[in-house]
């Protein structure tokens, strides 16, 4: 019985620190030969498969959804090939729901050229009930928050957009919910 339950704890151990890696072995070595200096840019306009613009700006620890004033958001960069992607999608919608007055879901999708056609399927596919965002917005906005190297990557923000918690990999519901709620009780 002892190595049954170890077993289980091993593997649910792997699956919650697991994610997928967001880059190509290609698109690391280009990086690394290119070195160039940058100016991060700190504006971005993410673009919705149903063709809405999201206002967001990097500020140091914020991330502000200036078309969510007051909202808790949980930014959740993910690629539609990515198997703990999808197993998260259930948990995604469920939080939406029960907290659709308060707390918005943003998906930003890292994947080249997706047509939104094929993301509008897959969000139908999977009954997403929260925005997603496709387009070259989405990568210049993960190079500003430190260049997202794993998938699924989600940052809670706090209703002053300061980042409060960093996910990375398959998150457990109640850990979100957990953070949630204690945010919602400031």
């Amino acid at each position: 019985m002892q190595f049954k339950t170890l077993a289980f704890l091993s593997i649910l151990s792997i699956l919650v620190l697991s994610g997928c890696d967001s880059k190509t072995e290609n698109e690391s070595s280009n990086k690394a030969e290119k070195k160039e200096v940058v100016v991060k840019k700190t504006n971005f306009i993410l673009k919705t498969t149903d063709n809405l613009d999201l206002n967001v700006k990097v500020d140091g620890d914020k991330i502000i959804f200036k078309d969510y004033p007051e909202k808790l958001v949980l930014l959740n960069f993910f690629a539609t090939w990515c198997p703990p992607c999808k197993a998260e999608i259930p948990n995604l919608i469920e939080l939406q729901n029960k907290y659709a007055n308060d707390f918005k879901v943003v998906s930003v999708l890292l994947e080249d050229n997706k047509s939104n056609e094929e993301i509008i399927e897959f969000i139908n596919e999977y009954k997403i009930n929260y925005a997603v965002t496709n387009g070259k917005q989405n990568f210049l906005l993960s190079e500003a928050l430190g260049e997202i190297k794993s998938i699924p990557t989600m940052f809670l923000l706090d209703k002053e957009s300061k980042i409060f918690q960093k996910y990375v990999g398959i998150v457990p519901v109640e850990m979100m919910e957990i953070d949630i709620k204690k945010l919602l009780e400031k």
